[in-house]
């Protein structure tokens, strides 16, 4: 039972990104959307666990909440511009890179010389498939009917979007606060946020209405996630997260039928297998 709450983050998770590919709408849309229906599961998890809310606890998940709105704006944006089987996987790698920096520069957390082989090790196969994920085949370009990619952009919504996630799970960590009790406050900054990107460029339709799904497997993820951190250790909890970005990747590729030549199909797959590879040694870090 333990194993299979673990693998709903990495279900949840990693199908958010095909989801709202599927569902439709601009990235503002999508951004609000999940933002509603986050707030929604966070209201009936507030009433179901009724956790304590000081002020201090209001301000943090408040704020994190905020710069997670910037993060999935971007995140939305980059998908837009890259596809999800890119987008995605890039923005995983990206995230990672940044966490693992802050933990060592920030929090001190490579105490020992393992730290520091594992840490470089880890840094070095996010990196690769980061690369890897976002390379191209120059050769070979295959046609498509998606006016809408457009890899620079892509790629300066994620650098944005990955400072909007980094700020969101740094400032909870220094805060070292419990993960149940902030759940409210940060929907709060994640809905306002949302609303600010929102702000008359959004016709508030079908597509925003739809996209509240996201919200709902968003929430479902996050809390088994601290379930699963409870019960299994952060080790395995944190690497089976990764794994959905198998999900997104070969959902982008044979579910939304983003084209691909068979290089970049190859580059995707061995670049997500190396973004999960630094994953796990980064969750192994934690607990070794």
């Amino acid at each position: 039972m333990e194993i299979l709450i673990a693998l709903i983050p990495m279900v949840a998770w990693g199908s958010i990104g095909l989801v709202s590919g599927k569902i439709g709408g601009d990235a503002n849309q999508q951004t609000l959307g999940m933002t509603i229906g986050a707030f929604i599961f966070s209201l009936v998890a507030f009433f179901i666990v009724s956790p304590t809310i000081t002020p201090w606890i209001f301000l943090i998940g408040f704020l994190s909440g905020l710069a997670w709105s910037v993060g999935q704006n971007g995140q939305f944006h980059g998908m837009k511009f890259m596809g999800v089987s890119v987008g995605l996987p890039l923005s995983t790698g990206f995230q990672l890179i940044l966490n693992t920096i802050a933990g060592a520069v920030f929090f001190h957390e490579w105490t020992q010389t393992k730290d520091y082989v594992y840490g470089i090790m880890a840094l070095a196969l996010l990196v690769s498939g980061a690369y890897l994920t976002a390379r191209q085949d120059d050769e070979g370009k295959v046609d498509t009917d998606n006016k809408m990619l457009d890899f620079g952009k892509g790629f300066r919504a994620l650098i944005y979007s990955t400072i909007g996630y980094g700020v969101y799970t740094i400032i909870v960590n220094w805060a070292n606060l419990d993960a149940m009790s902030i759940i409210l406050p940060q929907s709060i900054g994640m809905i306002l946020g949302a609303s600010f990107f929102a702000f008359r460029k959004v016709k508030v339709d079908q597509f925003v209405w739809k996209n509240m799904i996201c919200g709902l497997l968003w929430g479902i993820g996050n809390v088994c996630m601290l379930l699963t951190v409870k019960s299994l250790g952060l080790a395995v909890g944190f690497s089976l997260s990764q794994m959905g970005i198998i999900i997104s990747t070969l959902g982008g590729i044979f579910i939304l039928g983003e084209k691909k030549t068979k290089k970049e199909l190859v580059y995707v797959i061995v670049g997500c297998l190396l973004v999960i590879l630094g994953g796990i040694i980064l969750g192994y870090m934690k607990t070794a």
